[in-house]
């Protein structure tokens, strides 16, 4: 005991003597010959246990690659910094690229192809936009809204916004914002009128996963560009509380063969994927993307990046919803 009493004296006076030699060797001396006059105080005293030592691969005050609070560039769920974090993750981008915000928060049934979508969306809309990643509401308030062109609903589903972030997204899309909807998109706040104009039709319930004949009704529009008149793939097919084809203003860029699976539900007439314009803003949705296989498909990759150049109004598309829409309901 006493020689680490006597350790923990030499080591506290080392380490005055130290800050006094420090303030002058960081003015004259480089980095590297500091930290070698740190490895030989420590050498000469001994480091008694608990006392932190300046590692030059892990600068004090910093998180290591493996700190729990940010692993995946973000800070860990349920820690306060989790909670005040608006952005999770963001992609490489060239300057002045248009932003794209990934939301994909949940607040019922949560699907495990979330992450590998947004993956998926980072690289296929890399480098040409500036993308990020969140599931933090916080994120939709007016000023930070205003530094996207598209915010994309990946697989959102219950009720996600509060009022106040509700009001700053609907101000968003009717100033000109682009909105896109992935597959329970339509299965998000249904109690706001709003939304449910925007997103064209709310989900209603859905067979097994299967293969299905997918018809292409818009060869023009960027979205379904490179798709066959029809197209066999394999998702899970929602079957909507109401036929978005109804809604004025709507363009239908792809629906369902339902005699091609079992489950179908809209008698005859399905659509699963439709655009329209929402005052100065467009609303894009698709009904595909619940497997984790889907993000992985060449055209279903190039149907995504379609539909948020077309919202984003980042391209100029041969064919485009019309103008006129309904009107939009006041939000709650």
């Amino acid at each position: 005991m006493a020689a680490a009493f006597t350790s923990r004296i030499a080591w506290g006076a080392a380490s005055r003597a130290w800050g006094t030699i420090r303030t002058a060797c960081l003015v004259v001396l480089p980095p590297s010959l500091v930290i070698g006059a740190v490895g030989f105080v420590v050498a000469v005293v001994g480091a008694p246990s608990g006392a932190a030592v300046l590692d030059a691969s892990h600068p004090a005050g910093t998180a290591g690659p493996a700190d729990p609070a940010t692993v995946h560039g973000h800070a860990a769920q349920g820690t306060p910094a989790a909670q005040e974090s608006q952005v999770a993750t963001q992609s490489p981008s060239v300057p002045n690229a248009p932003g794209v915000l990934l939301f994909s928060k949940t607040a019922g049934f949560r699907h495990d192809s979330i992450e590998t979508g947004v993956a998926a969306m980072k690289d296929l809309l890399a480098p040409g936009f500036m993308v990020e990643a969140t599931e933090d509401a916080a994120a939709f308030t007016p000023t930070n809204l205003a530094r996207f062109r598209v915010v994309v609903f990946l697989n959102t589903t219950g009720d996600v916004l509060d009022a106040a972030q509700q009001q700053a997204f609907e101000r968003f899309i009717e100033d000109g914002g682009g909105y896109v909807g992935i597959h329970s998109a339509s299965d998000t706040e249904y109690d706001w009128p709003w939304y449910g104009n925007l997103v064209g039709a709310y989900f209603k319930t859905h067979p097994a996963i299967q293969e299905a004949v997918v018809r292409n009704e818009a060869k023009d529009h960027p979205s379904m560009a490179g798709w066959p008149d029809a197209l066999k793939r394999t998702d899970e097919w929602y079957v909507y509380r109401t036929n978005p084809r109804s809604v004025k203003g709507m363009l239908i860029l792809a629906s369902l063969d339902e005699s091609s699976y079992q489950g179908g539900g809209m008698d005859g007439d399905h659509p699963t994927t439709w655009c329209h314009e929402v005052g100065k803003g467009r609303a894009w949705y698709t009904g595909g993307g619940h497997t984790k296989e889907s993000f992985a498909e060449p055209l279903f990759r190039s149907h995504l990046k379609g539909g948020v150049e077309w919202a984003g109004r980042i391209s100029a598309p041969a064919a485009s919803a019309p103008a006129s829409r309904p009107t939009a309901p006041a939000s709650r």
